[in-house]
């Protein structure tokens, strides 16, 4: 039952809209003539606007957005009809649109706030069809206003209804223009399709407003048959929904009906129920029923696969209660199945509209999705629209999105992702057989590519290499070659020089001569790495100025350090004091400036790390080496090095001057413990029972159980490496006692005899036992006397057979005293005795650390008798120079007798191995005062008293103290005094300091008590002599 008011309104509009036109034809000019065919159109325009009116409204109620198109005022009616074409495949059909009579559209609302049309809004209704009429008019624009009315439709009963397929429609605004199209030609005139329109459908032009969505589309070969195609059903739990319904009059005989669901859940697609099927709602336009005679397509949005049916009008509408409708932006669901998303989908097509201008975007994103999907040959995949809109967005057009962010718009996400994961699955999709193909014939050329390219890296590599250690080899050779010719030259010039020293000794040692003293030590690298202050170690040498005690010598000392202006005057002075000693007058103190000179390599600095020995420094110093030529230029001057080394022979040689001693080779032949052995097996001197040269473990069991064995009254056995010095080498046994079998060894010897016992079946047994328990005693008992450098058996043995060593008794005795002379072989043969002394022991019985002279422990003539044949050995050896001997003197342990040593009249003791920790917070000045200030010093008139030797100014932690005076007893107890002395000066009672000052004096007191008993002895046996010692 149509409504009063809107027929009223529709025949009003008619005779506006005839009025309208003749106005809008007279706007053109008087010059053109009136179309009559066009004013009898103009009815029909009208009549396709009223459709389009009722449309809008229909639009308003399912909350869809009516955008206007901005265009410049043109001609409503255009006479010239647009080029449509058809898709490819049809291009030279053509659309007819035949003539549809249309009548008055009743539309009813469901509440009072709904507007309706009527006598008092006939003048909105005239503006609106202005505005249909010509849309490109910008006044017309202005004057189109929505308010929020709601308008409500009634309820229309469904007659009919088509089986749909169960598709969800998405929701949201629409983005197709309902006013952005040019004025259509008659309907019932063929509408010809132009060819750049003709690839994209019908159903493009429809969903571009070309095609108006209820107009009947004939096809005179339809191209491409429709058909509906299931897919996923998506069960939701639906609503009752509350729908309103519109009634739509076209043909007397053929009336169709659809209803509108006003739920979300019609929105999204039909829900089969006991009720019926419910069609989705249209999003731009209402859906009329056209002619059964002729195919219908539908507008794309909508989705409708079936004919509604128009209920009768009879029937009285149902007004359900007002609601608000739904908010039709929401997410709406893609099915990609099996890589292919189906355009005609209700999610595709919604997406589509509420998201039109960035759907170029979404459609990239989407096709390769679709190619991820179908590579890996994904079954079913469900892509929420929204997140596709938001994520899409984020790339351009061109840009391939990484697979994180296809799978992150995939609802099913965790399904996709562990096939995407599967292994073989990028094989299984569309081309997967031909891409896993070529895959594998790629990985296989690029393994065989790859092996070939590694093989020939390799071969450069090693060609490289050996290039590289070939050339490193020969430049290595070269080095080494020359390096031997210059030391065979070297040694040759030495040679020559010393025949020529020896042959004019006699002119030289009583002519003026300049002696250049490099107190070096050239022992080995890995010897000179473990010296602890090697530099220091090489200054302790500093008496050697004293040679200039004779007048026709000039001494230039090269030192290790750098000495300041301070040790440089003390120097000046304690060597000025020769005169003033002489004297005993202070004011005889001379200036020897220009009788000395200290010179300090420059290289020093430049080899910090390398363990240099002061003969190498000396030879990278060329401004020392130019100084030294100056000084000694036009003077017979010689070498007197320290330990000698290949280096001396090389910085002779530049200095061409002679070496007094003996060359590297023989030095190091004869100057270890092995050669100091044979040296005085062929002196026939007596040595203590051991055993040289030993390099093996085996040797070392076999040697020391066979000692063991013939010596059984020996309780300590010494091991000392062949090329240490100062005890750091040297370890000793007392395991002797530990033995399983030491008691029954201890009865059959006795049994035996020492007569019987070497050829005794005992003998054999002992050694065989003896051999089998070595092994664990040395490991349990051996004390090594550096234990900071060798703190287990094991480390000693491996450095001890590296070097190689020897294993000596040590005396069986109580008393045992350790005495050194010092021997000078001169270049003419000539042997002298330049002093002798008992050693002092601060850190230990094997270590010594000065000594007392003259010795008082043996006999001079039988030690002069001893010396006397080990330099005729040295001499034939080719040993030649200074170089001392170490002689130990012990009670016999049969006869308990000692010979004691006649007493000299002057006695000193001197240390070079003084050190104390607290000493480096005094400075030398202030330490020298202090001592003046106790009593510390030296007597000219009395010509004794103490003198220090001072070696550096950095640390200052170690000095030299000599001690001289009258009488060997009164001397020691003056040095233990000042040790004494200059520990309380420096110490404080919570700051004792790490010293060997204690050591050094309980081992005088040691002393002291035996040069007493000594001194009684000899007042005993030769009163005379002691009385012209005391007088």
């Amino acid at each position: 039952m149509a409504a009063p008011g809107a027929g009223l309104g529709a025949g009003k509009v008619q005779e506006d809209l005839h009025k309208l036109k003749m106005e809008n034809i007279n706007l053109k000019g008087t010059t053109e003539a009136v179309d009559i065919s066009d004013l009898r159109t103009a009815p029909e325009r009208t009549e396709l606007g009223l459709r389009k009116c009722a449309e809008s409204y229909l639009n308003a109620v399912s909350g869809q957005v009516l955008p206007v198109c901005s265009a410049g005022n043109k001609e409503v009616n255009s006479k010239e009809a647009p080029k449509w074409t058809l898709p490819s495949g049809a291009s030279q059909k053509q659309l007819v649109l035949p003539r549809v009579p249309v009548e008055p559209v009743t539309v009813q609302t469901c509440s009072k706030a709904a507007p309706r049309v009527s006598q008092g809004s006939q003048q909105q209704v005239e503006m609106d069809i202005k505005i249909m009429l010509d849309p490109e008019n910008m006044e017309n624009k202005a004057g189109l206003k929505h308010q929020n009315d709601e308008t409500r439709l009634p309820l229309i009963t469904k007659k009919k209804s088509a089986p749909l397929c169960s598709q969800k429609t998405g929701k949201g605004h629409t983005g197709a223009t309902l006013w952005g199209f040019p004025a259509f030609p008659p309907l019932d005139s063929p509408l010809p399709l132009l060819e750049e329109d003709t690839p994209k459908g019908a159903l493009s032009l429809t969903g571009q407003r070309l095609i108006l969505p209820a107009a009947k589309v004939t096809l005179q070969t339809p191209p491409v048959v429709s058909k509906a195609a299931p897919s996923q059903e998506f069960p939701r739990q639906h609503k009752k929904p509350a729908v309103g319904e519109v009634s739509s009059r076209l043909d007397p005989e053929h009336t169709d009906t659809t209803t509108f669901p006003n739920s979300k859940e019609g929105i999204y697609g039909t829900s089969s129920s006991s009720k019926g099927n419910t069609a989705p709602l249209p999003s731009s336009s209402s859906v009329v029923s056209a002619r059964t005679s002729k195919p219908v397509w539908t507008y794309p949005a909508q989705q409708l696969e079936s004919e509604g049916q128009i209920p009768s009008q009879t029937q009285p509408p149902q007004a359900p209660p007002c609601q608000s409708l739904q908010d039709p932006r929401s997410d709406w669901d893609i099915v990609v199945c099996h890589g292919t998303v189906d355009p005609r989908a209700p999610g595709f097509l919604a997406l589509k509209q509420h998201h039109h201008l960035s759907w170029g975007s979404i459609v990239a994103f989407l096709e390769r999705a679709e190619k991820l999907l179908e590579d890996f040959s994904v079954p079913l995949a469900t892509i929420s629209g929204k997140k596709l809109a938001r994520v899409a967005s984020d790339f351009e057009l061109d840009e391939n999105p990484p697979k994180s962010a296809i799978l992150s718009v995939i609802k099913n996400q965790s399904t996709v992702a562990k096939i995407l994961n599967r292994p073989g699955q990028s094989s299984k999709g569309r081309g997967g057989a031909e891409m896993a193909a070529t895959k594998i014939q790629r990985a296989w050329r690029r393994h065989r590519a790859g092996e070939a390219a590694a093989r020939s890296r390799r071969r450069e590599r090693a060609s490289g290499v050996i290039g590289a250690a070939w050339r490193s080899w020969n430049h290595m050779a070269r080095g080494k070659n020359t390096l031997r010719e210059a030391r065979h030259r070297h040694l040759e010039n030495f040679c020559s020089r010393a025949k020529h020293l020896a042959a004019n000794w006699n002119r030289i040692r009583t002519s003026r001569r300049t002696i250049i003293h490099i107190p070096s030590l050239g022992y080995s690298q890995g010897i000179r790495e473990h010296l602890p202050d090697l530099a220091v170690q090489q200054n302790m040498q500093m008496g050697r100025l004293c040679d200039i005690l004779d007048a026709n010598v000039d001494v230039i000392y090269i030192c290790p350090l750098p000495l300041s202006e301070e040790l440089l005057q003390y120097y000046n002075k304690l060597l000025g004091l020769q005169a003033a000693v002489r004297s005993g007058n202070p004011e005889d103190m001379g200036d020897l400036q220009d009788r000395f000179r200290i010179l300090t390599p420059e290289a020093i600095n430049s080899f910090p790390q390398h363990h240099m020995c002061l003969a190498t420094q000396l030879k990278y110093s060329p401004r020392t080496m130019q100084r030294i030529q100056v000084l000694i230029q036009s003077r017979d001057a010689y070498v007197v090095g320290g330990v000698p080394h290949a280096d001396d022979l090389a910085v002779a040689d530049m200095l061409d001057v002679p070496v007094l001693g003996p060359g590297p080779e023989v030095a190091q032949l004869y100057g270890t413990k092995s050669g100091s052995k044979r040296i005085f097996a062929s002196a026939c001197v007596p040595t203590p029972p051991g055993e040289s040269d030993i390099h093996s473990r085996e040797q070392l069991i076999r040697a020391l159980s066979q000692l063991v064995v013939d010596n059984v009254g020996v309780q300590r056995w010494v091991l000392k490496m062949n090329e240490e010095r100062g005890g750091n080498g040297t370890a000793y046994w007392d395991g002797i006692s530990h033995l399983e079998c030491h008691h029954w060894l201890q009865e059959e010897w006795q049994s035996h005899g020492p007569e019987g016992w070497s050829g005794s079946q005992a003998r054999e047994l002992a050694l065989v036992r003896i051999s089998q328990e070595l092994p664990g005693l040395l490991a349990q008992h051996v004390q090594p006397v550096n234990e900071k450098r060798f703190p287990t058996w094991e480390k000693f043995l491996q450095t001890f057979l590296t070097q190689g060593g020897v294993i000596e008794a040590f005396p069986p005795s109580s008393t045992v005293t350790t005495l050194t002379v010092d021997l000078l072989i001169e270049p003419t043969g000539e042997m002298r005795i330049v002093s002798s002394g008992d050693q002092l022991h601060a850190e230990g019985p094997f270590r010594s650390s000065g000594s007392s002279i003259p010795q008082r422990s043996v006999d001079p003539a039988v030690l002069n008798s001893l010396c006397w044949r080990i330099g005729d050995t040295c001499r034939s050896k080719g040993v030649l120079g200074y170089f001392s001997i170490d002689f130990v003197a012990f009670t016999h342990p049969q006869t308990m007798e000692q010979q004691p040593a006649p007493v000299s009249p002057r006695c000193a003791v001197a240390s070079t191995q003084l050190r104390h920790s607290n000493l480096s917070g005094t400075s030398y000045n202030v330490l020298l005062q202090r001592c003046k200030a106790r009593g510390v010093g030296f007597d000219l008139q009395e010509k004794q008293g103490t003198v220090f030797i001072l070696y550096e100014d950095q640390k200052w932690d170690r000095l030299g103290m000599i001690t001289i005076g009258e009488d060997l007893q009164g001397v020691l107890l003056t040095f233990a005094r000042n040790l004494f002395i200059i520990h309380q000066e420096i110490s404080a009672p919570n700051m004792q300091g790490e010293t060997n000052f204690k050591m050094a004096i309980q081992d005088i007191e040691a002393i002291l008590g035996v040069t007493a008993e000594n001194k009684l002895k000899l007042e005993e046996e030769q009163p005379w002599e002691a009385d012209a010692l005391k007088e």
